[in-house]
């Protein structure tokens, strides 16, 4: 009996943890073996062609608010809408089997604000703003407010009218 009593809970443990990792989705958003530099140098000729600005979303399939993001962005369809009507996205992966160091000391080493951090490249692939995501955060997510502003002013649009607003 004494053995019983010391294998069960051991047994009911395992077997909640097994179901919890068969529960659990597997999120690929990050992908460690793509070429980022290459897929940077391309949205930066997309960009360019379509008067878009290039929107770096730095991070990892391990990381809980990477993904958290961007099945924030992805249910809202509003903010979606947004996001892709200004903007040309990359995934960049930083995680051990690639951390994409070249690429990322290039834009002045946005992941010392953590992840996922943002870096939005004019089109020609120049940064112009590098966004430390827990900025946007609220609560136990994200504020669309804060990240609907961040799409909104950041755009090309509002760069473009702003400058020509305080043209010297």
């Amino acid at each position: 009996m004494k053995t019983v009593s010391k294998i069960l809970p051991a047994l009911i443990l395992t077997f909640l943890f097994i179901g919890q990792a068969f529960s659990q989705e597997k999120v690929l958003i990050y992908n460690p073996d793509a070429n980022a530099k290459a897929a940077v140098d391309s949205a930066v000729i997309l960009a360019a062609e379509t008067g878009k600005h290039v929107f770096l979303q730095v991070g990892g399939n391990w990381c809980p608010w990477c993904i958290r993001f961007h099945k924030f962005v992805e249910e809202d369809q509003s903010l979606d809408s947004l996001m892709k009507a200004n903007f040309v996205v990359v995934k960049v992966n930083f995680s051990k089997e690639n951390e994409n160091r070249p690429l990322l000391a290039s834009l002045g080493y946005p992941q010392r604000f953590g992840f996922p951090v943002f870096v939005i490249l004019d089109g020609k692939g120049n940064p112009i703003h590098i966004q430390d995501s827990g900025l946007l955060e609220e609560g136990k997510g994200y504020s669309r407010d804060k990240v609907w502003n961040l799409f909104r002013l950041w755009s090309s649009d509002a760069i473009r009218l702003t400058s020509e607003k305080y043209k010297p």
